[in-house]
């Protein structure tokens, strides 16, 4: 069994271990994002230094530039992005939903026009676990088509449809070309869509649970969608998946949503906001963002967050400050590591919290805090 579930605090809050062949996983887990096969500015032995466990690359991305095969040649995508810790790869449908001027969809894949070169590309089922085959992650995710929001029921019906026809494809080229026993497997896991329409989403929960992959994710969330529907779409999954299986929510999404979806039983997370916000000058704490640019903090001592790494507090607020408004990449790097550590933070919380008994507890104080906003 690739997951080992620990317990479950009264508000439905799992904590457990993610079982896979590059090393364990705790859940709940947050990963860091490396679309090009690298988390932007930070080097693999700092997210080491941060308490990463596993990592995100992009099916997509990677296969355009440099080449699956290329990556494959070179011994994998471990070797290639020297990270030595899990992986997982994602399916290319997110990419295939945000290039929806360039595509044409069709019972045999996507067609589309790739945003390097423009060059025309097809991405089938078969052809997405065929890359993940060749990159060679702990966890491959299937290929499904991402409704857009917001979209009618005839559409999101079609979309299922797609969606589940296609992990049925994914299950026969994965039985086929992927062994089935001994060490270092790569892990498979679904993808649940169905936009807005509880009955959709329970309906492809249970289709893909019958077909007995390795994990599960939630997707089509974040995707332009309110708040509430994005808590909705995961409320009417989650009860469909099995208990034994890891649940992960795709692309998301600030601390307080992802306690949000931890309290309705989600175990694995990713999202760009960490280091894209970083990139903008941006710094994460425990009393809500602070915008490191602003002029409060030109001659402020103090570290941005008291409670961070000692990489990030042995720096002033005014020398990140000056770093940004002159343009030298430390202060990107510097914001990289205090909002991944941030994030990998709160995980490790809220896995105590849960073995403790006190999700719902430490989730309040977490929230009340956070969003007053009250920076010292």
């Amino acid at each position: 069994m690739n997951f080992e579930l620990h317990r479950t605090d009264p508000t439905g809050a799992r904590c457990g271990v993610l079982h896979l062949p590059h090393g364990d996983v705790p859940t709940p887990i947050f990963m860091p994002v490396g679309t090009q096969g690298s988390v932007k500015t930070l080097h693999p032995t700092e997210l080491e230094m941060l308490g990463a466990h596993i990592i995100l690359g992009n099916t997509y991305h990677l296969s355009l530039r440099p080449g699956d095969e290329l990556i494959r040649d070179l011994g994998g995508l471990h070797q290639f992005a020297g990270w030595e810790q899990p992986m997982l790869t994602d399916s290319g449908g997110f990419q295939v939903w945000s290039l929806a001027k360039l595509r044409k969809i069709s019972e045999e894949g996507v067609r589309f026009r790739n945003h390097i070169d423009g060059a025309y590309t097809l991405l089938t089922p078969e052809r997405s676990m065929e890359i993940q085959a060749n990159l060679g992650a702990d966890i491959a995710m299937l290929f499904d088509e991402c409704p857009p929001y917001p979209c009618e029921r005839r559409y999101a019906e079609q979309s299922l449809g797609y969606t589940i026809r296609w992990a049925k494809r994914c299950k026969t080229w994965v039985q086929q070309h992927v062994p089935t026993s001994g060490k270092g497997l790569q892990q498979h896991f679904g993808i649940v869509q169905g936009s807005v329409f509880a009955d959709l989403r329970r309906a492809c929960a249970e289709e893909l649970a019958a077909m007995d992959w390795d994990g599960y994710a939630i997707g089509g969330v974040s995707v332009g969608e309110p708040e509430s529907e994005m808590l909705r779409a995961i409320e009417n999954t989650t009860p469909y998946l099995p208990q034994d299986k890891a649940r992960y929510a795709m692309g998301l999404g600030t601390p307080v949503q992802i306690l949000e979806m931890i309290e309705r039983g989600v175990d694995m997370f990713d999202c760009v906001m960490p280091t894209r916000l970083a990139r903008h000058g941006v710094a994460l704490t425990p009393d809500g963002p602070m915008h490191i640019k602003n002029e409060r903090w030109k001659y402020d001592k103090r570290p941005i967050d008291a409670e961070g790494h000692e990489h990030v507090t042995r720096f002033s607020r005014a020398a990140v400050r000056h770093f940004f408004r002159a343009g030298e990449i430390l202060g990107q790097r510097l914001l990289s590591f205090q909002n991944l550590h941030f994030y990998l933070r709160l995980m490790a919380q809220a896995r105590s919290a849960i073995a403790a008994g006190q999700f719902a507890a430490f989730k309040s104080s977490f929230i009340a805090r956070y969003q007053a906003h009250q920076i010292p």
